[in-house]
């Protein structure tokens, strides 16, 4: 095997690394989990973290109360996306929860209405730290860290009752 040069970060499942540009020998021991399988929640209330969540996709059950999903503290450039693997329209909403009123959202999410008045909803760019879907039904729901305080947040979900943005 020929050896390589590289440089810059590479994202592992605990950490980010940095490897000198002037690195010709050695082997990489970390992996990246960009593209690993989705994460399976259980039907609970859930926080997630950097070092396990950031770059997977989240599959949200069908649930039995009404959840919350907490994100951890933002890092730039973290990742999330939520996915619903249930098969029905839900009766119980999903609270997605900055985990802080000073960690707040920047963007929205289109709301695609089982009667019929589609609309985009947006958070307020300034305080909305928390989004709930209400009775929702499909969704993918993708949210980045734009930096250490800020989300920006994007997607789609379907149901009866439009998405809220609103403060802790």
């Amino acid at each position: 095997m020929a050896n390589s040069t590289f440089s810059g970060p590479i994202r592992s499942e605990s950490t980010i690394k940095t490897i000198s540009k002037n690195a010709t020998t050695g082997t990489i021991t970390e992996v990246m989990t960009m593209g690993d399988a989705p994460v399976a929640l259980a039907d609970e209330d859930k926080t997630l973290d950097n070092a396990t969540h950031s770059g997977r996709t989240m599959v949200v059950p069908a649930v039995t109360a009404n959840r919350t999903i907490t994100l951890p503290s933002p890092t730039a450039g973290a990742t999330f996306k939520l996915i619903y693997g249930g098969a029905a329209e839900e009766t119980e909403n999903l609270i997605i929860d900055s985990g802080s009123d000073t960690n707040f959202f920047i963007g929205g999410v289109q709301h695609l209405d089982t009667n019929a008045d589609n609309v985009a909803v947006y958070a307020d760019g300034n305080s909305n730290s928390k989004l709930t879907l209400t009775d929702f039904g499909i969704m993918e729901i993708n949210i980045m860290a734009k930096d250490s305080t800020n989300w920006y947040i994007w997607g789609n979900v379907v149901s009866a009752t439009a998405p809220a943005f609103a403060d802790q």
